[in-house]
Formats: structure tokens, C-alpha cells, sequence
């Protein structure tokens, strides 16, 4: 009986570490298409991708916040990112 909890300890020890390693991901992708954001109008279409992975994240995790922040930041991203669609990005 007791080799059948730690298996399941180890599945469920698995099962977040793939999480935690999507959400590593997620916001570290939101960080570099933050950064580049200047330079291009697409960088602004992966952020708001990345914001979007960052807030199924959150909700998976539990911290639905989080995963409502996120959201929000994705469409707030994507209209940032339609309204820059007619104009350059840099010096524009």
C-alpha cells in the first residue's frame, strides 16, 4: 500500500514541475517580447500570445488573479497591437 502512495507523490511531483515549467515559459516569453516590443508590431502579437500562455497558467495553477490579470493584459496587448498595425513602431 505504501508503494502505491509514493507513486502517486511522484506523479502528482511530475505533474507540477511540468507546470511550473510552463509557466517559466510563459513569462519568460513575456519578457522578451516586452523587450522588443519597439521594434516590431509582431513582438506586440507575442506578447499578447505570451500573456495568454501566462494566463493558462495561472488559472491552471489555482491562482485565478492571476489568470484574470493576464487575460486582461492579453487584450489590452492585442488592441495595442491593432492600433500600431498603419504606423512603424520605431521612430514612428
Amino acid at each position: 500500500m505504501h508503494g502505491v502512495r509514493i507513486g502517486a507523490q511522484s506523479s502528482k511531483i511530475d505533474d507540477m514541475k511540468a507546470l511550473d515549467a510552463f509557466g517559466l515559459f510563459s513569462v519568460s516569453l513575456m519578457l522578451v517580447f516586452y523587450a522588443f516590443e519597439r521594434k516590431s508590431r509582431w513582438c506586440i502579437l507575442g506578447f499578447a500570445a505570451a500573456c495568454a500562455l501566462g494566463s493558462a497558467y495561472g488559472f491552471l495553477q489555482g491562482a485565478w488573479p492571476f489568470g484574470l490579470v493576464e487575460a486582461i493584459w492579453s487584450l489590452v496587448a492585442l488592441k495595442r497591437w491593432r492600433n500600431a498595425s498603419g504606423r512603424k513602431i520605431l521612430g514612428g
